[in-house]
């Protein structure tokens, strides 16, 4: 399978105090990668640099192309960021909110036409929340607000898709259902890397994991290979 995202010798520092270090990691086209580490270990930021919001050494490239040559709207026909929660200022429905998504497809402050419509009510269609169009996204529960910010994402209509922990604050039928929806999307052809704090679910569910620990990608490879009882030990410091 083809590379479309590659981070090479990545480092990155906040006043001098290095948060990343030689960082190689890549995505395949279709794969699901999950980023394991405990707290403060860098995922966080890693993701940041990916997206193109912080300055750092080495090379990160989205399709063979370097993000930081590219214009914003070009980018957010390449890759969509996922985050753990979101906080909108207005109490926009679940269509404006998934809407918001389509903005790069048109032009510079120009409203939403046919097109980007039929876009959002697709990607509401296909994570199942079609019925919930015209509610207010702060009076949703968690898991429909994750869920909206996916359909989001898809009506974005990116390739990659990155997303910040999306199973966290859930309850645990709640959790699933989102993973199996990534999980799903992965099998459509989407490519995603998503970071966790649950062993369990890189397990179940990812192609792929690495490990960042101490600023350093220490594991990389198949979930079933790589999570071992050492390894949840040295990123966690418990014994399983």
């Amino acid at each position: 399978m083809v590379n479309v995202l590659e981070a090479r010798n990545v480092f990155f520092s906040y006043n001098n105090h290095p948060v990343l270090e030689d960082i190689n990691i890549s995505l395949k086209e279709g794969e699901l990668l999950c980023l394991l580490g405990p707290n403060g270990a860098g995922k966080t930021t890693l993701f940041r640099c990916i997206l193109g919001l912080e300055k750092f050494t080495g090379s990160i490239t989205i399709n063979g192309t370097d993000p930081a040559h590219l214009r914003p709207g070009e980018r957010a026909k390449k890759i969509a960021y996922i985050p753990q929660t979101n906080y909108p200022s207005f109490n926009y429905t679940v269509f404006d909110m998934v809407l918001m998504g389509t903005a790069a497809q048109g032009r510079e402050w120009s409203l939403p036409g046919p097109e980007q419509k039929r876009a959002a009510q697709e990607a509401m269609e296909l994570t199942g929340i079609s019925g919930i169009a015209g509610r207010g996204f702060r009076n949703l529960s968690g898991g429909e607000q994750q869920l909206c910010l996916i359909a989001r994402a898809l009506a974005q209509q990116a390739g990659i898709f990155v997303m910040d922990e999306p199973a966290a604050n859930l309850d645990y039928g709640n959790q699933l259902r989102i993973l199996k929806m990534i999980q799903s999307l992965c099998r459509q052809g989407h490519s995603i890397v998503m970071s966790t704090h649950n062993p369990g679910h890189a397990l179940h569910f990812a192609d792929r994991i690495a490990a960042l620990h101490e600023r350093r990608i220490i594991a990389d490879g198949p979930a079933a290979e790589v999570l071992t009882g050492e390894l949840i030990e040295r990123l966690y410091g418990v014994r399983v």
